[in-house]
């Protein structure tokens, strides 16, 4: 992986994986093209704060890439798009999944040789190699892949955890071997990947955001007893069992009371369960 590379005067790339299509993320060092004062000012603080416009790129040779609706910017090359539905039937699976995950119904795959670019955004990105593997992640983080990852559903395998999980009854899952990119709500570096070895995980809170397909996941009291449960303010717990990696977005709460202006909840120990009884 190569970082900080300078592609133009303005941009910079910051990550980059190889295989059978290249995947860059790119940032914009700054944005000066405002006429408007007020914009400038919110720019300037943007700036500041660490805020940067990136942009994903994917440069095929003669390769594949599944991207999410609606996310290319502009292509140059010999590519061309299509939508493989499958018949009625592979029409209906994708309709149903789309439904139940809230991920858009059809990703269109670009084939050929040339470069793409996808909408840029002041969101995160970060790229994942699967090898003969499979991730479960949350809704909406899925923003492109190599053509040989499938992209389907995955159902709750636990009524706790359908019902109580706050993740619904299904979720967004990647298999097979090959790249994806995952456009995620905070910063990769916030990301605490946690490594199982036939362990167990227990989280309060639904800040888990990704888990590799051998991980069990469920909802559970964080003690043996309902009085228990009580007093320890916490409730139930989600819990994840196995052997692989869960993704912990610890700092995705606090980025969320910090937009409701009010940082008040973060100056004692309030807890961040939406999980109590």
């Amino acid at each position: 992986m190569r970082t900080n590379l300078k592609i133009t005067n303005s941009l910079n790339m910051i990550s980059e994986m190889s295989g059978d299509s290249t995947f860059q993320i790119l940032e914009f060092d700054d944005l000066k093209g405002t006429p408007s004062i007020k914009t400038a000012k919110d720019l300037f603080y943007m700036k500041e704060s660490g805020m940067r416009l990136r942009q994903v790129r994917i440069l095929l040779e003669d390769s594949s890439v599944r991207v999410q609706a609606g996310a290319l910017s502009y292509l140059k090359g010999n590519i061309e798009m299509s939508n493989k539905m499958g018949g009625l039937l592979g029409l209906g699976k994708k309709l149903i999944g789309g439904n139940v995950t809230g991920e858009s119904t059809f990703k269109p795959i670009y084939s050929g040789t040339g470069e793409m670019f996808l909408e840029p955004s002041f969101g995160h990105y970060a790229l994942i190699e699967l090898e003969d593997d499979e991730i479960v992640v949350d809704d909406g983080l899925f923003f492109a892949c190599e053509a040989e990852v499938k992209v389907g559903t995955a159902a709750q395998k636990t009524i706790s955890a359908a019902f109580l999980g706050n993740e619904g009854f299904f979720q967004t899952k990647l298999q097979g071997n090959g790249i994806a990119v995952l456009e995620l709500p905070v910063p990769e570096s916030e990301i605490f990947k946690c490594i199982l070895i036939n362990d167990t995980l227990k989280v309060d809170g639904n800040f888990a955001v990704l888990r590799t397909g051998d991980i069990e996941f469920s909802v559970e009291k964080s003690s043996k007893s309902i009085i228990g449960a009580a007093t320890s303010g916490e409730g139930f717990v989600n819990v994840y069992r196995g052997t692989g990696e869960v993704w912990l977005m610890p700092t995705k709460d606090i980025y969320n009371r910090i937009s409701g202006y009010d940082v008040s909840p973060l100056m004692g120990n309030q807890g961040s369960s939406n999980t109590k009884v």
